[in-house]
């Protein structure tokens, strides 16, 4: 039975101030035999999904809180002088709407209070205290500072303003770190509130790092946050102190041995905090359909009405595969998402907003096609509907789009509008302090000359942590003798990969169908002062993560290649009265592919790279699925398999298959598995599984997920035997899929890019003036 709990913690997502990661909060907290652990970051909560996350993963019961500043007078005051002062205040949620209302407040905070730093008043407080317990923090809160201005009068007033408005919620917090003289001072000031109201105590320990060890690297990861020197004498620091980690309980019952109620009283607030977070949920935004219809019911109408609009003569062809798919899209739950699609490309397009024909797996639906999504026939082109959306896994569909850059932020606007200011967003991204980055903040922090430091990271290899550099790399090991040097590296892994600042996702925005503050908090990017979540995009996204929330997650890229294809198609227009229809080119067009096999393809999408267009003059296209091919290949990897690629097509008497059966799979590709489809078609042709299962197949090999992968070669040969296969057979196709599912490219994916990339072409050969 734990005695007591840490209610006062910060982690990296204090950027630049706390250096424990939300992971190694939980597990010490849990080793040290805790049962429950806070986190209060200073105003703002992006860590506190991964916290939640992680806490549960862990096994101890997560309270989530936010340590928010507090104006002096309202939050709306800018007084250059005045309003510079602020306090601190620690929240912690004890319910659900407690959570929903730290986030309201984290939000205003920020999209209304911010001024140096995010704040709240005591008005907005007044509305949205239910469900929360509040503490008076640190020395910088208001009741402390009061104390420390030697205003009794003042610090009791404050006092009794918490107690009207908290009641039993509100407790006095103490913090005990040696040398730190204004809180000796304050914690006597506090003692006496306390008495003499008979609010509660509770003993904190304001931690920023997880062991003591960590008191150094916290410290100049604050002059890196301040850009000071770590000798400076005036700047900010925490190591006057160094005991700012997570104290065992031994110690912190040690520390308060004077009024053991501060530290039982720990486990009261810890009982009342309660909150739970649904997720691995899909929380879809009401998109609005005819009265007395379901949005699946709609969706298979509208579906229809856009085959017998636009193609009525393939009405046949398509039904079968149009009825399979939209089976799956409904049984899952996702036909309001093809619908919010359809609405807003639709409304690009009718805005002359230049809309890619595709990106990722989504060119395979038919469904998508039809409904003018995407612009890639599936059929024509061969893409399976499973790479896209998988019946035999729970993962919901992912379409990204690609739009004209210089008109993307208007279809943005009209989902803003569309579906409420209150229910858009743009995704938060944080960057990362990674092993070079960090040598070179943690060298320039401590003073070195740049060459020093610069040097040192330039013997890191990108992707390798420096632990293991110093593991692999002989020079920057002999490096590590220097005692100064060794300082640096070893604070330099300590910082590692800690969050250094907070961005937007160039692409991502996402969809609430109720207020955002419902799900997630919010705040105000400050160049363009776009809303910006402040959760990221694994913390929402069940494409990303099974443990996100599941709120809708779009990607809208802004691709400059459509910006100049369209103005090149207005140019024509303007100037010969020509109307030319981009997406409905033919194919087969020799001068195009003459322009692929000169490599007279600068201004061409996806191909004016030396390297590129050297390669296409080898490999002289032909056929649209050569172009397509290209853009799959030419890539770290596959690109070794260029050559025979070549070989292939010159030679197709030469090409070896690993099966006869395999030839209609293979032969576009000249006996290359190039594509990841490919892989699922010879899975279901050579063991027979479903496109559905052989999807699940190449994701583990992709992965290299190795117990699945073993199941899955069990299963596989069981398949090869039940359709007359020899063993031979089966192991030489294994070892065949293993090969290519690894680094094989999606083939919707490569369509639609070689789409553009004709699209391109098409217009630098017919129009070039204008092109």
């Amino acid at each position: 039975m734990p005695d007591f709990v840490h209610l006062h913690n910060h982690s990296e997502f204090s950027l630049l101030d706390g250096l424990a990661k939300t992971k190694d909060l939980a597990q010490k907290a849990k080793d040290l035999g805790m049962d429950s652990i806070a986190l209060t970051d200073h105003g703002a909560m992006y860590g506190i999904h991964e916290f939640y996350v992680n806490c549960i993963k862990t096994g101890i019961k997560p309270i989530l809180g936010c340590e928010v500043y507090v104006a002096r007078a309202s939050r709306f005051d800018r007084d250059t002088q005045k309003d510079k002062i602020r306090y601190h205040m620690v929240l912690l949620a004890k319910d659900n709407e407690g959570y929903k209302n730290l986030m309201r407040l984290v939000t205003a905070a920020h999209l209304e209070g911010y001024y140096y730093k995010p704040r709240i008043d005591w008005e907005i407080l007044e509305k949205l205290h239910e469900g929360l317990i509040a503490t008076s923090a640190c020395v910088q809160g208001e009741i402390g500072q009061a104390i420390l201005a030697q205003d009794d009068k003042n610090a009791e007033k404050v006092t009794k303003k918490f107690l009207d408005l908290f009641g039993d919620d509100f407790y006095l917090e103490l913090q005990r770190h040696e040398g730190e003289s204004d809180l000796e001072i304050a914690n006597k000031g506090i003692i006496e509130l306390s008495r003499k109201f008979g609010i509660p105590l509770i003993a904190a320990n304001d931690v920023h790092y997880v062991d003591k060890d960590d008191a150094e690297a916290q410290d100049a990861l604050i002059a890196v946050g301040t850009k000071k020197l770590v000798e400076d004498t005036d700047r900010m620091t925490m190591l006057n102190s160094p005991t700012y980690y997570l104290r065992p309980q031994e110690e912190m019952k040690a520390l308060f041995a004077d009024i053991p109620d501060a530290i039982s009283n720990t486990l009261e607030v810890a009982k009342k905090c309660n909150v739970t977070i649904k997720l691995g949920d899909r929380i879809m935004p009401h998109f609005p359909i005819p009265k007395g219809m379901t949005d699946e019911a709609y969706l298979k109408e509208l579906t229809y009405k856009k085959i017998n609009d636009r193609f009525p003569e393939k009405l046949e062809e398509y039904k079968d595969r149009i009825d399979y798919e939209l089976e799956i899209i409904c049984d899952k739950g996702f036909a309001s998402y093809f619908l919010i699609y359809e609405d807003f490309v639709r409304w690009s397009k009718e805005h002359g907003i230049r809309v890619g024909p595709g990106r990722g797996s989504a060119a395979g639906s038919l469904v998508s096609y039809v409904l003018d999504i995407t612009t890639l026939d599936p059929l024509v082109h061969d893409l399976p509907f499973e790479r896209f959306l998988n019946p035999a896994r729970p993962t919901p569909p992912d379409i990204d789009m690609d739009f004209a850059d210089d008109r993307r932020d208007e279809t943005i606007d009209y989902v803003r509008k569309k579906y409420g200011e209150d229910k858009v967003a743009q995704i938060i991204t944080f960057g990362r302090m990674e092993a070079r980055a960090a040598i070179r903040d943690i060298g320039r922090v401590l003073g070195l000359p740049y060459a020093d430091p610069d040097r040192l990271a330039k013997m890191v290899p990108f992707g390798v942590s420096l632990k293991d550099t110093l593991q692999t790399v002989k020079e920057f090991k002999e490096a590590y003798e220097s005692p100064t040097f060794r300082k640096l590296i070893n604070l330099a892994i300590k910082v590692e990969g800690n969050v250094r600042h907070a961005s937007v996702h160039a692409a991502a925005v996402v969809v609430a169908p109720t207020t955002f503050t419902n799900y997630c908090p919010l705040q105000k990017e400050e160049k363009h002062g776009k809303i910006v979540t402040q959760y990221d995009m694994r913390a929402l996204d069940c494409n990303v993560s099974d443990d996100a929330i599941g709120l809708l997650k779009m990607d809208f890229l802004g691709l400059r290649n459509l910006s100049i294809l369209q103005k090149a198609i207005d140019i024509v227009k303007a100037e010969r009265g020509i109307d030319v229809d981009i997406d409905n080119l033919d194919l087969d067009d020799k001068k195009v592919y003459e322009l692929f096999s000169k490599g007279e393809t600068i201004g061409v999408f996806q191909m004016e790279s030396g390297g590129m267009r050297r390669v296409a003059k080898n490999l002289k296209p032909s056929k649209f699925s050569d172009i397509a091919a290209l853009v799959a290949l030419y890539r770290p990897g596959p690109m070794d398999l260029i050559d025979d690629f070549i070989a292939g097509k010159e030679n197709p008497d030469r090409i070896h298959y690993p099966h006869d059966d395999l030839k209609p799979i293979l032969a576009e590709t000249y006996g290359i598995a190039v594509y990841q489809e490919q892989c699922l078609q010879i899975a279901n042709v050579m063991a027979g599984y479903s496109l559905g299962e052989a999807d699940i197949l190449r994701r583990a090999i992709g992965k290299k997920k190795i117990e699945i992968m073993k199941k899955e070669k069990k299963k596989f040969f069981d398949g090869t035997k039940k359709k007359g296969y020899t063993e031979k057979i089966a192991d030489t196709v294994w070892g065949y899929i293993e090969k290519f599912a690894g680094y094989g490219f999606n083939k919707a994916h490569s369509a639609s890019y070689g789409m553009i990339a004709y699209q391109t072409a098409w217009m630098k050969v017919h129009y070039p003036v204008e092109f």
